[in-house]
């Protein structure tokens, strides 16, 4: 889709010669509303076909322009125009391939339709924060009673929780899922700068990061009791290693053992210490 990013299908229109939608605005409440009565049975009465699909189109580039106004009323929701006439159009399609010219007239059956499908645009591609279904529809009933509330004479201030459950019938963890809900259509970046001034900061700036002496601390802990449970002489010589910061070579002149000898204890050491740090129970 132009402008979002979102895939969508793109709906190509061709301008054709409107001999059998008139134009006749003086019989209709809009000016794009054609009368298009005739090519609705002929195309009611077609096969599968390419009469049947130049007929379909011509009543899509006749309506278009009846989508477009309907789509122009979404325009103050965040949504690029082209994009709210693309979904649009696909509300029209929809509605010209399942509309029945025996029911009644057009219009009336394909404006809920297109708007329809623009709400659903809305609902499932347009959250900043993907919620759930169920919380989309709490979201829209907390906003709609708030209105209300907000509207009744005497009102000041922002409804309480408790007035809203009683206003919506429902439960107040519901009502709290619904509020949480609403500051969820769109986000800020974290580059959006929380104050103003010489000593303004970003809400990136807020954030924590990963302290590497986390993960040092929980080896020495799970460490801690094999280092106990090991031999005074393998312990020695860890420490002398580890803590001391002694050569291999020295650590043998002061104990009187090869260097060959500490070198294996310390493998052998180490392995043991990891094997029961990693599964105590071994």
């Amino acid at each position: 889709m132009p402008g979002s990013g979102r895939p969508i299908l793109a709906v190509t229109l061709p301008s054709r010669a409107r001999g059998v939608c008139k134009m006749t605005a003086s019989d209709h409440p809009h000016d794009d509303s054609p009368d298009t009565v005739q090519a609705f049975h002929r195309l009611a009465a077609s096969d599968a076909g390419p009469e049947h699909d130049v007929l379909c189109e011509e009543l899509i580039d006749a309506w278009l322009p009846m989508a477009h106004r309907i789509a122009r009323r979404f325009r103050n929701k965040g949504e690029n125009a082209e994009d709210l006439q693309q979904v649009a159009a696909i509300g029209l399609l929809k509605a010209v391939n399942r509309y029945d010219p025996e029911q009644g007239a057009f219009e009336p059956y394909a404006v809920p339709t297109i708007r329809g499908e623009l709400r659903r645009h809305f609902r499932d591609y347009t959250w900043d924060v993907r919620v759930p279904r169920r919380v989309q529809d709490l979201r829209s009933q907390v906003r709609a009673a708030r209105r209300r509330l907000q509207e009744r004479p005497g009102t000041s201030g922002e409804p309480s929780i408790e007035e809203l459950a009683a206003e919506t019938g429902l439960s107040a963890e519901e009502v709290r899922d619904g509020m949480e809900a609403l500051e969820s259509y769109s986000a800020l970046s974290l580059d959006a700068q929380t104050t103003t001034g010489e000593n303004g900061y970003s809400i990136a700036d807020t954030l924590g990061h990963t302290e590497g002496g986390f993960a040092l601390a929980e080896d020495r802990e799970a460490a801690k009791e094999s280092l106990k449970a090991l031999p005074e002489r393998e312990r020695t010589v860890l420490y002398l290693r580890f803590f001391e910061d002694m050569t291999q070579q020295r650590i043998a002149d002061q104990l009187g053992m090869s260097q060959m000898h500490v070198s294996r204890l310390i493998t052998r050491t180490c392995a043991t210490v990891r094997d029961q740090a990693l599964d105590p129970a071994a």
